[in-house]
């Protein structure tokens, strides 16, 4: 026996220090316990506990294509593609009497799209509004929390469709703004009580089937006021002289009359005129002195949404509804190729020149590795 136990220590066996331990024995279990048994462990490690799922609201299909690729699998992100609800369109839909209080529908056609939503919604743990960020936007992202009903159901705002942009918003979710979709409340009620009273009377007076509204009543009043001033603008004459000189060492350039006889002078008929061309054809002409001085001129502020509309419509000739669409084009994220879908540009309807944070950081560390630390502004 002390043998057996010399040989188990010297396999490092806890059975050298329990010479007579038996293994335990093992109960045999019918068919039935076994199963019983089984039962009884699932009931009490409990229920598997189901995946966290989210839903995510923007207002068109192409913003939704590029998001997703952002977030995870627990996220559905689904369009509204524009508004849900809307004043009716066969009456005021405004009760003027009891402090303008609108009166909203389902707009037609847009049924199917909301009863998706309230499906997605139902089993959604958060609801996550991300329509544009402006008072649209914040209006429409009201009408949708309305018909959800969810109980979290929040807020994001981005003004970049970027991977960084996107994840931050998700994470740092707000409420909803009263003051933006108030604002654009009144927007919308004005412009329905000014439609809806101004437009029969141009119907009656110039030509039925033409619209009137809060935007065409004042850009009407500031074309008349226009042409009341070209048409009582009186001409007046005046001339220019310049005279073409070359020296000896090149460049040829020119240079304008400004003084006769160390006055300024003004030449306002073309007798005149005439007269000062003659005389200079024959004079001698000296450069005085050469005046050198350092100018800086700062780069042009980022595009707002007029001086976007203005410079597509110098350069390319564009309307402002064409540039509009390829903007939101832009914005929303085209195909990039083995990149994928991508935003390009921030939220072109805005009177910011905001720039986004993360470009402004990409282009600063560009500039340092291809040219020179030095040139990365302070």
């Amino acid at each position: 026996m002390a043998k057996r136990t010399r040989k188990a220590a010297s396999n490092g066996s806890a059975a050298a220090d329990l010479p007579h331990a038996k293994p335990p024995e093992v109960e045999r279990l019918s068919p039935a316990r076994r199963a019983k048994n089984q039962a009884t462990s699932r009931r009490a490690a409990g229920p598997k506990r189901a995946k966290s799922r989210y839903l995510v609201v923007v207002e068109s299909p192409a913003k939704a294509k590029t998001i997703k690729k952002y977030l995870g699998s627990s996220y559905v992100v689904k369009a509204s593609i524009g508004h849900v609800k809307d004043l009716p369109k066969s009456k005021m839909g405004v009760d003027v009497a009891r402090g303008f209080k609108p009166h909203y529908q389902v707009i037609k056609g847009k049924e199917k799209v909301l009863a998706e939503l309230k499906k997605e919604a139902k089993s959604a743990d958060r609801v996550f509004l991300a329509t544009d960020p402006d008072r649209e936007g914040e209006a429409i992202a009201w009408h949708i929390n309305e018909e959800l009903a969810h109980q979290h159901a929040y807020r994001v705002l981005f003004n970049e469709i970027t991977k960084n942009a996107i994840q931050k918003a998700i994470a740092e979710p707000t409420a909803l703004s009263r003051d933006n979709y108030d604002s654009q409340q009144a927007r919308r009620i004005l412009d329905r009580l000014v439609g809806y009273e101004i437009s029969p009377l141009l119907w009656k007076k110039v030509r039925r089937g033409l619209s009137a509204g809060r935007v065409q009543s004042v850009a009407v009043r500031l074309v008349v006021e226009r042409e009341n001033e070209i048409r009582a603008f009186v001409p007046q004459e005046y001339w220019t002289i310049e005279a073409e000189l070359e020296a000896s060492a090149p460049p040829v350039f020119r240079a304008k009359l400004q003084k006769l006889d160390g006055e300024k002078v003004t030449v306002s008929d073309g007798a005149t005129a005439q007269a000062l061309a003659d005389e200079l054809r024959t004079a001698a002409f000296v450069v005085d002195k050469v005046e050198r001085r350092e100018r800086r001129r700062n780069a042009p502020a980022p595009f707002i949404t007029s001086k976007l509309q203005q410079e597509a419509a110098n350069r390319l000739s564009f309307s402002a509804k064409k540039t509009m669409t390829l903007a939101q084009r832009l914005y929303e994220g085209v195909p990039l190729g083995d990149e994928g879908r991508a935003g390009l540009i921030t939220y072109m309807r805005t009177d910011s020149t905001r720039l986004s944070g993360e470009a402004v950081a990409q282009v600063r560390e560009y500039i340092r590795a291809h040219y020179c630390a030095e040139y990365v502004p302070a």
